[in-house]
C-alpha cells in the first residue's frame, strides 16, 4: 500500500493538451532557462550535504579520535551507497518526475546531515552517512531526465556542460560554508546543521519551480521544437516510455560502449576525489594549511572546473561530438599535477593550490563528457539508468580510493612516516589516473548517433 501510494505521487507528470503555436515559440525558451536554472541549484544544492565532511575529518580526528581509516571507512561506505543509490533511484527517476523526485531527495539528504551533526559515535555516522550517500542518488538522474527532455543533442555538449558546472558550485561553496559554519558556531558539527538548513531550502523552491517534460506544460518533444530527432523517422521511439526491463537490458547492460564508459568511470572518480576527499587533511598535515586553507582547496578543486567544463563542452560539440579525444587530452596534464604536488615541500602552498586548480580544471570535463557520450549513444528516455550504472562504477572506484588512502595512511606512517605515506598515496592517485587514460583511449573515435 505504502510503496503504491509513494509510486503515485512520484509517478511522471501527465500530457496536457497542447499550447497554440504562438504560444509555444513564447512559453519554450523560457521554460527552458527556469529547467536550466531550478535543476542548477537543485543540484548544486546536493552538494552543500555532501562535500562537507571532508573539511572537518581533521576536527573530527581529534575531537572523537577517529584514525585515518575510520575516516576512510565513512568515505568509503558512503561512496558505495551513493553508487548503489544512483543506479537503483536512478531507474526510478526515469519513470518519475523530476520535481517531486528531486525535492523529496534533498530533504532526506537534509535530514541526514542534521542528524550526522547531532551525534559523536562512529557506527552511527557510518550508518547514517551512508544514508545520506544512497538519498544523494536521488540528485542526478532526475536532472539527467530534466536535461533530455529540455535539450536535444546537437546542443547537448554546451547546454549539459553549462549545466554540469552546478556541481562545481555546489561542491565549492560546501567548503567555505562548511569551515565558516564550524569556525563562526565552535564545532564540526555546525558543517552539517548550516549546509542541512541551506539543502531544506533548495527542496522547497525545486518543488515549487521545477517541472518534468514539455508535453506535461503543453509544449511540443524538444526535437520537434529543435527538429533534432536522432533517429529520422522515429519519433514515436524517441518519445516511448521505456519499461525496467527496457531500461536496464535493452539500453544499459548489453551495451558494451556503457560497460567500457563504467570502467573508465571508476578511475576517473578516483582522480576526481582524492585530493576532495583527502586534499584538506593532506594540506593540514604536510603543508601547514588552516581549516581555512582547507576549505577553499576543496573550493579551488571545483571552481577550476567551470570554465573549462564549459569551453570543453563547446569544443566537443564544434569536433562533431568527439568528446572522448578532448577527456584523453584533459587526463595527460593530470600527471604532471599529482608529480609536482608531491615533489613540493612545505611553504609554497600557492603552488599546491595551484595544482589543485589545474586538476579540478582537467577532470572535471572528462567526468562530464564522460556522462554525455553515454546519453549520445543511449536515450533520452534510459539517461537515469545509464548515468546510474557508470556512476555505480564511480563510486565503486570512490569506495577503493576512500578506503585505500586511509588503510594506506595508517598502514605507513607508523613505520616511514606521515609525510612518506601521503606521497605513496599520491603516487596511488597518478596510477589511477593512467587506467582512465587508457580505457577513455578507446573512445578517441566515438561520436553521437546519426
Amino acid at each position: 500500500m505504502a510503496f503504491s501510494i509513494i509510486q503515485r505521487f512520484l509517478a511522471p507528470a501527465p500530457h496536457i493538451q497542447r499550447l497554440p503555436e504562438e504560444e509555444v515559440r513564447r512559453r519554450y525558451p523560457w521554460f527552458r532557462w527556469r529547467i536550466m536554472e531550478s535543476t542548477f541549484i537543485g543540484y548544486g544544492s546536493f552538494y552543500l550535504v555532501r562535500n562537507n565532511f571532508s573539511v572537518v575529518t581533521k576536527d573530527m580526528q581529534e575531537a572523537l579520535g577517529y584514525a585515518p581509516d575510520a575516516l576512510g571507512h565513512i568515505l568509503a561506505v558512503s561512496a558505495v551507497t551513493y553508487g548503489l543509490g544512483k543506479f537503483v533511484l536512478g531507474a526510478v527517476s526515469d519513470r518519475s518526475d523530476p520535481r517531486k523526485f528531486m525535492a523529496v531527495g534533498l530533504l532526506l539528504t537534509a535530514l541526514c546531515n542534521f542528524a550526522f551533526g547531532a551525534i559523536s559515535t562512529f557506527w552511527m555516522h557510518l550508518f547514517l552517512w551512508s544514508l545520506n550517500g544512497f538519498f544523494q542518488g536521488m540528485g542526478w538522474p532526475p536532472c539527467g531526465r530534466s536535461m533530455g527532455h529540455w535539450f536535444s543533442e546537437r546542443e547537448r555538449g554546451l547546454k549539459f556542460s553549462i549545466w554540469n558546472t552546478s556541481h562545481n558550485v555546489g561542491g565549492g561553496v560546501a567548503g567555505v560554508v562548511a569551515a565558516w559554519g564550524t569556525v563562526r558556531f565552535g564545532g564540526w558539527q555546525y558543517a552539517f546543521f548550516v549546509p542541512g538548513c541551506l539543502a531544506m531550502i533548495s527542496a522547497i523552491y525545486l518543488f515549487w519551480r521545477l517541472r518534468d517534460t514539455p508535453q506535461s506544460v503543453g509544449l511540443p518533444p524538444i526535437e520537434e521544437y529543435n527538429n533534432d530527432y536522432p533517429e529520422k523517422g522515429n519519433r514515436e521511439t524517441a518519445e516511448k516510455e521505456l519499461t525496467t526491463r527496457e531500461l536496464l537490458f535493452d539500453y544499459v547492460l548489453t551495451n558494451r560502449l556503457v560497460w567500457l564508459l563504467a570502467f573508465a568511470n571508476f578511475f576517473a572518480y578516483i582522480t576526481r576525489y582524492s585530493m576532495l576527499d583527502w586534499g584538506p587533511m593532506y594540506l593540514r598535515d604536510v603543508k601547514g594549511a588552516t581549516i581555512t586553507d582547507g576549505g577553499w582547496a576543496t573550493a579551488i578543486l571545483n571552481f577550476g572546473g567551470i570554465p573549462s567544463t564549459i569551453l570543453l563542452g563547446w569544443v566537443s560539440d564544434r569536433l562533431a561530438g568527439r568528446r572522448g579525444m578532448v577527456a584523453v587530452l584533459c587526463l595527460v596534464p593530470i600527471l604532471a599535477a599529482f608529480t609536482t604536488i608531491n615533489l613540493t615541500p612545505a611553504g609554497f602552498l600557492w603552488l599546491d593550490m595551484t595544482m589543485l586548480f589545474l586538476i579540478g580544471f582537467l577532470i572535471y570535463p572528462v567526468i562530464n563528457f564522460i556522462v554525455i557520450i553515454a546519453l549520445d549513444l543511449t536515450s533520452k528516455k534510459a539517461i537515469g539508468t545509464a548515468a546510474g550504472f557508470i556512476g555505480l562504477f564511480g563510486y565503486l572506484g570512490r569506495y577503493v580510493q576512500a578506503e585505500g588512502s586511509g588503510w594506506m595512511l595508517t598502514r605507513f606512517t607508523p613505520t616511514h612516516g606521515l609525510e612518506t605515506a601521503w606521497k605513496m598515496v599520491i603516487i596511488a592517485y597518478f596510477i589511477c589516473t593512467v587506467m582512465a587514460i587508457v580505457l577513455m583511449a578507446f573512445t578517441w573515435k566515438l561520436k553521437p548517433r546519426a
